[in-house]
């Protein structure tokens, strides 16, 4: 994506915001209405959805710690749980956090929440080693990858010259960790990967390449292949160490390369949406994907979303997966985003933010909800097509 096309657009998005701030009830804020006017593609932003952002924006607000960060359980995904290995700052929700008040149409130093970004930057900036590592208190390539996406969002935005470098190195940081397999997994140079990470690092590089930022061809490419070669199609189906594979399989993307892998909803969610990220959009592989995704949806969302009050598959899941039938529009987004929607509005809480009872927590829920509902204001140039 060009810089002019880039200012553009975050123009026009903040215009809009602020000529619907003169709508009946409407705060005095781009963030806090945030374009209840016609998407795309038959998707208009609701008042109700308007309100569920402007709710969820000023919960997060309120929880943002002296430091810019957000605090958090930390830990990581094991099996259907999360253990938790401690609490406090969060590298990872800390840039989700920010990347919602991007996607509002704020930007560093302006706006409602201009001030909450910076602290946010701050923050990540400062548990940036030498080599472009942001990590804090052994924080791992999830975190650094969410990191380096807002970065590359906030620079593309704002265009500070204080953030080049940094989102730089962080972007070579991934590029040299990337592995043989051409994939990255929870430590840098681990020999195996996974899909839940490899999409991280895939979307954190495609946002700054967008911007002018380098990045290898061949680290591109090595990905291609990774993400390609952990989709299953009609060939694999009755070829499985645990006998024939159902039909319902076929789109499916596995967690690792390898036919006794798992494959799940989030997973070929993040499959698709790195084969987006990596450039590839026209591809039997991701419409067998997004196949998949429509047949899952409804009994995915009530079991992670309902049942679990808001699973950390939950949120990864459908971060993903609206992403990845954004980018494909037509009949699979109307469908998939209005379900969606609907349910997130009655998933929040009263005092506005989004449960997340297996996972880092309501900041972390909270954060991707208001992500996830603002996709269609197309703020963010990650969220353009």
């Amino acid at each position: 994506m060009s810089e002019p096309r880039t200012r553009a657009a975050s123009a026009a998005g903040l215009a809009l915001g602020l000529l619907l701030n003169a709508l009946p009830g409407a705060a005095q804020s781009p963030a806090a209405t945030a374009a209840p006017a016609p998407a795309s593609e038959g998707i208009s932003v609701t008042p109700e959805q308007a309100r569920a952002v402007q709710r969820g924006l000023a919960w997060l607000a309120s929880q943002q710690a002296e430091d810019g960060s957000w605090h958090a359980d930390i830990g990581f995904k094991l099996n259907d749980s999360y253990k938790a290995t401690g609490s406090g700052p969060h590298v990872g929700v800390t840039a989700l956090a920010g990347l919602a008040f991007l996607a509002a149409g704020q930007q560093s130093g302006r706006g409602e929440y201009g001030r909450n970004i910076d602290q946010a930057l701050a923050f990540l900036l400062s548990g940036a080693s030498a080599d472009g590592y942001i990590t804090y208190k052994k924080s791992r390539m999830y975190s650094h990858a969410f990191a380096t996406l807002f970065l590359a969002e906030a620079y593309g935005m704002t265009w500070r010259p204080d953030l080049r470098d940094r989102l730089q190195r962080a972007v070579d940081f991934i590029a040299g960790a990337q592995n043989e397999e051409g994939g990255w997994r929870y430590e840098p140079m681990a020999d195996d990967s996974d899909m839940s990470i490899v999409v991280c690092q895939v979307l954190a590089l495609r946002a700054a390449r967008n911007i002018g930022i380098h990045v290898p061809k061949s680290t591109i490419d090595r990905a291609a292949r990774y993400v390609a070669d952990s989709s299953i199609g009609e060939g694999d189906i009755s070829e499985h160490m645990w006998g024939r594979l159902p039909a319902s399989e076929i789109g499916a993307f596995r967690y690792q390369k390898g036919s006794a892998s798992r494959s799940s909803f989030p997973l070929t969610a993040a499959g698709v949406t790195a084969l987006h990220g990596l450039g590839i959009y026209s591809d039997e592989k991701i419409r067998a994907g997004l196949d998949y995704l429509q047949r899952g949806l409804d009994s995915f969302s009530y079991r992670y979303g309902e049942q679990a009050d808001g699973h950390y598959f939950f949120w990864y899941g459908h971060y993903y997966g609206v992403q990845a039938m954004y980018t494909a529009g037509g009949r699979h987004w109307e469908t998939y985003y209005e379900k969606l929607r609907r349910q997130l509005i009655d998933m929040q809480s009263a005092d506005g933010s989004f449960p997340n009872a297996v996972g880092p927590g309501k900041p972390f829920g909270t954060a991707m909800a208001v992500l996830i509902l603002q996709i269609p204001y197309r703020f963010l140039p990650i969220f353009q097509r």
